[in-house]
C-alpha cells in the first residue's frame, strides 16, 4: 500500500504518492484549491480510486519555533475533513517547517523558469513531506 503526501495551502495543494514499496517519493500533481476543501476532497477521492493508499500524510507548518500558527489551525481543520472522509486511512501530519524553502531551491539548482515554479512549488515540497515521514518511518 502507497502513501500520500500533502502540502495544504491556501491557493494550492500538492500532491505526492510513495512507490509501490513505499521507497521513494513522487510529485503527482497540484490541486487548484478555488477556496474550496471540496474541490481538494473530490480529487483525492479520485485519486485513492486510482491508487491503492493505506496512509495520508499531511504537512503541518508550525513557525520556526516549533509553534502552531493560524495556517496550522486551517490544516487542522482540513485534516479533520480528511478523517470525517476517508476514516478507514491512516492520516498522519509531519512538521512540513522549510519544505517550500527546499522546494524553491531545488527549482532554482533545476533552473526552472519563473512562471513555472508557481505551478510546481506545492508539488514538490509534498515530495518533502512524504520523504519526512518515509524517512522517519524506516528508522
Amino acid at each position: 500500500m502507497r502513501k500520500l503526501g500533502i502540502d495544504y495551502g491556501d491557493s494550492r495543494v500538492g500532491i505526492a504518492i510513495t512507490d509501490a514499496l513505499n521507497i521513494t517519493a513522487q510529485g503527482i500533481e497540484t490541486i487548484q484549491r478555488n477556496g474550496s476543501d471540496k474541490i481538494v476532497l473530490k480529487r483525492l477521492e479520485e485519486i485513492l480510486l486510482e491508487y491503492e493508499i493505506d496512509t495520508l500524510v499531511v504537512g503541518m507548518p508550525l513557525n520556526l519555533r516549533g509553534e502552531k500558527s493560524t495556517r496550522a489551525e486551517l490544516t487542522e481543520q482540513f485534516i479533520h475533513k480528511l478523517k470525517c472522509k476517508f476514516n478507514k486511512l491512516n492520516i498522519v501530519s509531519v512538521d512540513e517547517r522549510l519544505t517550500t524553502v527546499a522546494a524553491h531551491k531545488t527549482m532554482n539548482f533545476l533552473d526552472v523558469k519563473k512562471n513555472k515554479k508557481r505551478q510546481i512549488v506545492d508539488t514538490i515540497s509534498a515530495v518533502y513531506i512524504l520523504e519526512t515521514y518515509i524517512n522517519k518511518d524506516t528508522r
